[in-house]
């Protein structure tokens, strides 16, 4: 496990704290490309419940949020019958950084920039904890995953394909 280093607010652990919600912070040496796998595997977690934020578009390029676990890939085309659109595919690094304030690697659902539709995968909801990103790249945090549908509105999706 890494050691605990004093993570400096960001607007995901600012707006958590604006309404009240507890966490517990997990940091990590970023990795390139590594993604939740590399999160879960030096902080000694289940991959499955280190879950990624990805930022995707509609048919006509508004974005959303879908909430995923870190070892699965997102069936865009099940994402895109399941929330009554006709197509979904993910915004290029530059625009969803546009639309979130994070750095790709760093987002996180909370305190976007703008207000998005979340979607998540069902089976998250059943963790009683899941670690998800806190707004910069190798900082986790920890949270009740049902704080998603409380605070964002979250709706669930079945839509994970294996990796």
């Amino acid at each position: 496990m890494s050691k605990a280093r004093h993570v400096s607010e960001t607007p995901a652990t600012q707006f958590l704290k604006q309404h009240k919600v507890a966490y517990t912070e997990h940091t990590y040496d970023y990795v390139d490309h590594g993604g939740a796998g590399e999160a879960a595997r030096q902080l000694g977690l289940d991959p499955h419940a280190v879950v990624k934020t990805l930022i995707m578009e509609d048919e006509a390029a508004k974005p959303l949020v879908i909430v995923m676990h870190g070892d699965r890939e997102v069936s865009t085309k099940n994402l895109a019958r399941q929330a009554g659109l006709k197509k979904v595919e993910p915004c290029k690094p530059e625009v969803a950084q546009r639309h979130t304030g994070y750095q790709v690697g760093g987002t996180s659902p909370f305190g976007t920039r703008k207000k998005m539709p979340v979607w998540v995968e069902a089976e998250v909801l059943d963790y009683p904890v899941v670690y998800i990103n806190g707004g910069r790249r190798g900082y986790l945090i920890g949270i009740d995953p049902q704080v998603l549908v409380g605070l964002l509105g979250a709706k669930t999706v079945s839509v994970a394909l294996e990796s």
